[in-house]
């Protein structure tokens, strides 16, 4: 038992609301953290477990969990400051799940030096299993057969359950199970395997179950109503003896339903812990009144959900605004002509954002900024780490550390080139492949090379390379990184490339910063462990603080963050709610959800929220009349303003779009009027509206969509009914 000093531990429970300090003080039994937005979530798990490692326990036995490694490391640092970080360990779920997979991989029946397969690589696994099973890519493609085994290995489900639940789906079976044999081949596991394989591992080795949870004899797990199947089932297993577990979370901030998150974890809490302590944080320390009621009377209208009334002692602060734009150039101008002023009027750029359901729609916001002179940064982490040059560095690493990582080797043995041509890889593939040996073990094989020709001294040459590469696995992170992006040539490769803010070479050298940050936050963490935090880096963590530049990001990615001035752009039928293309009747879309995200967005707002849609939208190359979000509609009248009702459309402001040209017969281009597209085929005009720019209309087509497009850009041609034949 660790007893704190009587002055330390009032320094812990000062300025707590009464809610705040119930949650901090509980100490054993399990505990429910019902937090609203803004609530100060982060300072009660920060606080509590201090409060544990000072009172009841050693920081050595607090395992706090948490969603992204931005979050762990703010949390790791508030805890710290505090005096009683040391030796606790708080994580992500996928970072805790990799590092006790290493620690004890024997029991997992996998090898030590395993690496972790990014969304990209895992599809090159799963196009090779689809090729293995004489399946066509045209009907597979990697990225549906990769959502579908995400979604399997999300359920608990192994490939051989999947087979047996999936009689009418046999080829995707096949696929899952080839792809399961890959991945062994390689010793690699993707992000879902990191989950499911401790989950397992915990259900059926009692005896290692019992020991981590005599480690961890406190659980705090952050964001609890993002969790998956495997997340909950290894919070319960940690916890099965004790039921020390504190769980926090808001069901109202349920965001990842797409990718395996069930909101019943939260909302049954009560009932896998019978008795436990539920604590409401209601009060809002971050949000003006008008946006809280706001937000607060949009997400009551969700059914799957605990009660609980939002409150602040903040000021009523301005009318959320309802902005309506002619099309998406517009409402890219205007937000951009509008963030500009209020730059120039001594705003900070740091405390505005940007937020969207979907990434295309920040081309044009990007592109209006640009000509306002506007700097920005884009929540895009996870798309750093996919650029080609930083690819191709983590590759060489990876087979340092695991030779058998065959999506790596064939990455680099040609990169930089060095002669070894597609066919000498496809003949050592071959080989390889025969033999049913890793392809790199067959590298220095001297029957293989004498079967590959004059290639066969560039293969050894590579070997060598890797081979001298290797022993910096032992260096910290940055050297090794500076080591090996020289030696390998790649260094030379991309000196020069690209603009000078963007170069492939200065995008080597953010690498080499970013594991130096890592370093100095971890001093005694490995090139392993730093392969593993780029391996789980999420978008979130590529917002920086204090840069001067204002934010764009997903609604998904702003989870957890805050901004004096928010805009939303796009609420729209469509978009948000989102329904996927040719997705007419909503099936698959969870209404609850994408309020649930709307309201996520709305709450990240300080002092300022502005929400926008558009009456026309480009999406996927085409213009369409848009139907405005009904979330608007719910929204508390008296709280928001709205454009006036007959206002004209304002005067476009930004760069026009080069003007396409009207039919020569626009004339009898009327409702009925019968029309021909090459895709669609014979159709009705069912609408036209002539503006003073364009000329909109709606087509329903024979046995098809009904599809709104700008005429002058549309591929439509007036037939008669004679010419139908």
């Amino acid at each position: 038992m660790r007893i704190g000093t009587d002055a330390h531990i009032d320094d812990l429970l000062a300025d707590l609301s009464d809610p705040q300090r119930e949650a901090v003080v509980h100490t054993d039994g399990p505990l429910l953290i019902l937090a609203g937005p803004g609530s100060g979530k982060t300072r009660v798990v920060t606080r509590r477990a201090a409060h544990l490692a000072a009172t009841v326990t050693e920081p050595y036995h607090v395992l706090a969990i948490t969603f992204t490694n931005k979050a762990a490391k703010e949390m790791r640092e508030r805890i710290d400051v505090l005096g009683v970080g040391a030796g606790m360990t708080v994580c992500t779920f996928h970072a805790l799940c990799a590092k006790l997979l290493r620690w004890h991989h024997d029991r997992a029946e996998i090898a030590k030096n395993f690496t972790i397969f990014d969304t990209d690589d895992r599809r090159k696994v799963i196009k090779r299993a689809i090729e293995e099973c004489d399946l066509s890519p045209t009907n597979y493609s990697p990225a549906s057969v990769e959502h579908e085994i995400s979604r399997a290995k999300n359920a608990m489900l192994t490939a051989a359950d999947y087979a047996a639940q999936a009689a009418d789906r046999r080829a995707m079976a096949r696929i899952f199970q080839c792809y399961e044999k890959l991945l062994a081949e390689m010793n690699g596991l993707d992000f879902d395997d990191l989950l499911v394989r401790m989950a397992t591992l915990l259900a059926e080795d009692e005896e290692l179950r019992g020991e981590l949870e005599h480690r961890f004899r406190y659980v705090l797990v952050d964001e609890y109503q993002d969790t998956n199947a495997a997340q909950y089932r290894i919070a319960r297993l940690l916890t099965r003896d004790r039921q020390n577990l504190c769980a926090t979370g808001d069901p109202d901030q349920s965001i990842y339903g797409w990718r395996g998150a069930d909101i019943e974890n939260i909302l049954s809490f009560e009932r896998d812990y019978p008795g436990a302590k539920v604590v409401r944080l209601e009060e809002n320390y971050r949000s003006t009144k008008r946006i809280l009621a706001v937000a607060d009377r949009l997400i009551s209208l969700n059914v799957r959900r605990k009660a609980k009334s939002l409150w602040t002692k903040n000021d009523d602060g301005p009318s959320v605004r309802v902005l309506e734009c002619e099309d998406g150039n517009e409402e890219a101008t205007t937000i951009a002509e509008e963030i500009a002023e209020k730059t120039r009027c001594g705003a900070d750029p740091d405390g505005i954002a940007v937020f969207y359901r979907v990434n295309s729609l920040s081309r044009v916001i990007e592109e209006a900024f640009l000509r306002a002179g506007i700097r920005y940064q884009i929540a895009r982490g996870v798309e750093f780490y996919n650029r080609k040059e930083i690819k191709d560095v983590l590759a060489y690493l990876r087979v340092m550390v695991n030779p058998a990582d065959e999506v790596a080797l064939l990455r680099i043995i040609n990169t930089p080139p060095r002669g070894i041509g597609d066919t000498t890889i496809e003949r050592l593939t071959d080989r390889a492949r025969s033999a049913g040996r890793p392809i790199f073990d067959t590298l220095s094989d001297d029957q293989t090379l004498a079967g590959i020709g004059r290639s066969a001294v560039k293969v050894r040459q590579f070997t060598e390379l890797v081979r001298s590469l290797s022993p910096t696995i032992a260096s910290p992170a940055p050297s090794a990184l500076e080591f090996v992006i020289s030696h390998s040539g790649l260094r030379a490769m991309y000196k020069g490339e690209g603009d000078a803010d963007d170069s492939p070479s200065r995008n080597l050298d953010e690498l080499i910063s970013a594991a130096a940050a890592f370093q100095e936050d971890n001093p005694v963490a490995t090139l392993v462990d730093w392969l593993e935090y780029a391996a789980l880096v999420s978008d979130v963590d590529a917002v920086h603080e204090g840069v001067g530049m204002v934010t764009l990001m997903t609604l998904h990615a702003a989870k957890g963050l805050e901004f004096p001035t928010v805009y939303i752009v796009g609420l729209e039928e469509r978009l948000l709610p989102f329904r996927r293309f040719g997705d007419d009747n909503g099936a698959g879309t969870d209404d609850e959800e994408e309020r649930r995200l709307c309201f996520v967005g709305m709450t990240r707002a300080k002092k300022e929220l502005t929400l926008s849609h558009a009456r026309y939208r480009m999406l996927r190359g085409v213009t369409q009349r848009t139907v405005r979000s009904p979330f608007l509609d719910e929204l508390p009248q008296e709280c928001v303003e709205w454009p006036e009702a007959d206002r004209p459309s304002p005067k476009r402001r930004h760069q026009a779009v080069p003007s396409g040209q009207l039919p020569d017969d626009i004339e009898e281009w009327t409702i009925g009027t019968l029309v021909r597209h090459p895709q669609h085929g014979l159709g009705l005009i069912m609408s036209i509206h002539r503006g003073t720019r364009r000329t909109h209309v709606d087509v329903q087509f024979e046995g098809g969509p009904r599809c709104s497009w700008v005429l002058e850009f549309a591929d439509l041609e007036r037939v008669g009914f004679d010419d139908c034949g």
